[in-house]
């Protein structure tokens, strides 16, 4: 099956450890949507990260934020948010609930399409690489009933690693809620059933592709549904062992371009079609 769709996460999967888009990769991305391939990003992110990576590397497709729970569109060089899927506000508080009785000291912060609310003590935890957005810069309060709808519920402890929460409160089977963990130092509830996956199956819906030919690319527990969902699984050499057990194939690191190797690939072979085509 020919590969319409390449969908890909970008931390740790399409940007280098430096977090940055490297030249060969963008030039990767406008070659693929030059030859009909469209590439979607699928990431953890928020809205305005996604919008400035954009605008560093020229990307004007569509991408998926928030673990699925957003999605955008970028093609006037704009994040214009075309769908979202928000959390019960009901099934917000439940799940808190459920997460602190399950491991006291934790913290939480709630996002929403456009904002970001946190705990004093979530927010005394964070760093700019966290959220990509400084600590000063969050609106931060005592509880962290959001302004909007919620999309995704973050949560960490000072002395946990995100790693073995994540393990402990998805062994409780929290109610209501997706769990899922990206490698960063909290770990993230979407909406009951929302993830890279469902985004990436209307989208291509909406696009008219089937799901064979669609190949995903990512690197850790949150791409798994996407990767099991898409034709053509594909992982990173420097993935979760997890992640690799899934993917039909493994491409080079993040810092070698890997995901730019593959459109590479998938663009001579549609220049090779056309060529026999016209021959």
């Amino acid at each position: 099956m020919t590969i319409r769709l390449l969908a890909t996460d970008l931390d740790g999967t399409l940007l280098r450890s430096d977090r940055t888009i490297s030249a060969r990769t963008a030039a990767a991305m406008d070659a693929a949507r030059a030859s009909g391939i469209e590439v979607v990003w699928a990431s953890a992110r928020a809205r305005h990260s996604i919008d400035e990576l954009a605008a560093s590397c020229g990307f004007t497709g569509k991408a998926i934020g928030a673990n699925g729970a957003v999605v955008l569109d970028l093609a006037d060089g704009t994040p214009v948010i075309s769908g979202t899927t928000a959390i019960d506000a009901a099934a917000v508080d439940a799940a808190m609930a459920h997460v602190r009785e399950l491991v006291p000291g934790v913290v939480f912060a709630t996002v929403g399409p456009t904002r970001f609310v946190a705990e004093h003590e979530y927010a005394a935890l964070c760093v700019f690489a966290d959220h990509h957005r400084h600590p000063s810069e969050m609106d931060v309060s005592a509880t962290v009933l959001a302004a909007e709808p919620t999309v995704k519920i973050v949560a960490r402890h000072p002395e946990i690693p995100s790693v073995e929460l994540y393990r402990t409160v998805l062994g409780a089977r929290v109610e209501g809620v997706e769990l899922t963990h990206s490698g960063a130092s909290y770990i993230e509830m979407s909406a009951a059933g929302v993830s890279k996956a469902s985004a990436l199956s209307r989208l291509c819906a909406e696009l008219g592709i089937e799901r064979t030919a669609v190949a995903a690319v990512g690197d850790a527990f949150n791409d798994l549904p996407m990767l099991e969902w898409a034709g053509t699984a594909l992982t990173t050499a420097n993935a979760m062992p997890e992640v690799k057990q899934v993917a039909h194939r493994v491409l080079e690191s993040n810092d070698e371009d890997g995901v730019a190797a593959y459109l590479e690939e998938l663009v001579d072979a549609a220049e090779s079609r056309s060529n026999s085509t016209v021959s």
